[in-house]
């Protein structure tokens, strides 16, 4: 069992959110709260520190007590260069990443994740609407370097990299975790700016 001290939760907040006209997506409020304190809030006491994967606004974190790192790859190529940043700050040997939107966050996340990481490099969520990979446990030493040539090879696919890693996958049936991508899915949550 990986104890909270081994474990680093990295907040992926570094898209575009190009479908929701460049909003941030980490400071959009539900229940009168950011979406990413929302998540420091939720993992709290499951992990010794919190990181977030941010390509804007780095200050607007650093006030908020969150430390943020940038993609460090020139191109956006997406999530992947948020975990490669991640696990090239992570200070412990595991990172549980989960990204900004994520709604419905299982409170066992971190538990279930660790409990099917006896061996492996690590571990991702299955949800009743498929995978979710960026809900994702990380082994730091088997995983860095790995994610790194992913990059640099123009490979961006997150559950390729986990596929070649042999991450295990992890089923919560009967959730729902729910992210925010349109518009339409902002107002059908209730979120605002």
């Amino acid at each position: 069992m990986i104890a909270p001290a081994e474990l680093t939760l990295g907040i992926i907040a570094g898209g575009a959110a190009t479908r929701l006209h460049g909003r941030d997506k980490a400071w959009l409020r539900l229940a009168d709260e950011p979406l990413v304190q929302r998540l420091v809030r939720a993992f709290a006491g499951q992990v010794s520190s919190t990181w977030i994967s941010a390509n804007r606004d780095l200050e607007r974190y650093a006030a908020a007590g969150l430390p943020a790192v940038s993609d460090r790859v020139a191109t956006r190529p997406g999530p992947l260069a948020g975990i490669d940043a991640l696990l090239a700050a992570c200070p412990t040997p595991w990172l549980l990443t989960v990204p900004v939107d994520l709604l419905h966050p299982p409170p066992d996340l971190p538990a279930r994740l660790r409990a099917a990481c006896a061996d492996a490099a690590g571990a991702y969520a299955r949800d009743d609407d498929g995978p979710q990979p960026l809900a994702a446990l990380w082994r730091v030493a088997a995983c860095r370097t790995a994610v790194a040539q992913a990059l640099a090879g123009g490979d961006y696919a997150v559950h390729r990299v986990q596929a070649g890693l042999g991450l295990v996958r992890v089923d919560f049936a009967g959730l729902r975790f729910g992210n925010l991508n349109t518009p339409e899915d902002l107002a059908r949550h209730g979120i605002q700016s």
